[in-house]
């Protein structure tokens, strides 16, 4: 067996990355907390969109959608995806719209590849300037004072004839405001084994500082992290749905 470092655009591997993601499912959700909340609008803008996948369940609900991403080659895949959408190449702690949108979302935990505190909050005020009165801001965060640094997540995937192992973890250092998640992406062919393996920079925050940053903006509604039940979020898990109407 020979092991090498899998050197490649992470968009190669992204949809098999999140094959266990049950797309439909987050979507619904997130229309279901749209027709509770929001101005009853259809314009709708999904940050770090990735390769579209939750964008192709608002189409077909009958949103409007476009996406904005910082990695072309995933945009081009959500283009084949969705070619009723558009798309554009823009950072989520600066990017603007040419015309407000009702809803805008962020599914993943991406909302923490704002690295930092001062980025984070101006994607608020960015999201604030590109939403409808009324509108709906919508994204699933962690709380760092829940991160396990010894928990991780995996599963496996096949394609081509390989097999691919995923594993992916927060690690916080107990303290500050940045946070790291851990990749790790194997590729085994036959006798031959790749391996692929990163520490993305992120935001750690505690949910009751980002409800504060967020409350500059919008009126804060946070649920459990569980998209199939609706129910508030009670303290004592570190995930959760943040629900954000703009005043």
């Amino acid at each position: 067996m020979s092991e090498t470092v899998l050197y490649t655009d992470l968009s190669a591997y992204y949809d098999l990355m999140c094959a266990d993601i049950n797309y439909q499912a987050q979507s619904e959700c997130v229309m279901r907390l749209d027709q509770i909340f929001g101005n009853a609008g259809h314009q709708h803008l999904d940050m770090a969109c990735g390769t579209g996948p939750h964008i192709r369940y608002f189409l077909d609900s009958g949103y409007q959608s476009q996406g904005l991403d910082l990695n072309q080659p995933m945009l081009d895949k959500a283009q084949i995806r969705c070619p009723e959408a558009t798309f554009s190449l823009q950072n989520m702690c600066s990017f603007s719209v040419e015309q407000p949108v009702d809803l805008i979302t962020c599914f993943l935990y991406s909302i923490h590849y704002s690295g930092d505190i001062a980025p984070l909050e101006a994607c608020f005020e960015a999201v604030s300037g590109a939403l409808t009165e009324g509108g709906v801001f919508c994204f699933n965060s962690v709380d760092k004072r829940f991160i396990d640094n010894q928990s991780s997540v995996a599963h496996s995937a096949e394609q081509d004839g390989s097999l691919f192992d995923f594993r992916s973890g927060w690690f916080y250092e107990g303290q500050g405001s940045k946070q790291l998640l851990r990749l790790v992406i194997q590729k085994t062919s036959g006798d031959q084994v790749e391996v692929w393996q990163d520490s993305h920079p992120m935001v750690a925050v505690a949910f009751p500082e980002l409800t504060l940053l967020l409350e500059k903006h919008f009126d804060v509604f946070v649920f459990e992290h569980d998209y199939d039940k609706l129910l508030p979020w009670e303290g004592q898990t570190g995930n959760a749905i943040f629900v954000c109407v703009k005043r």
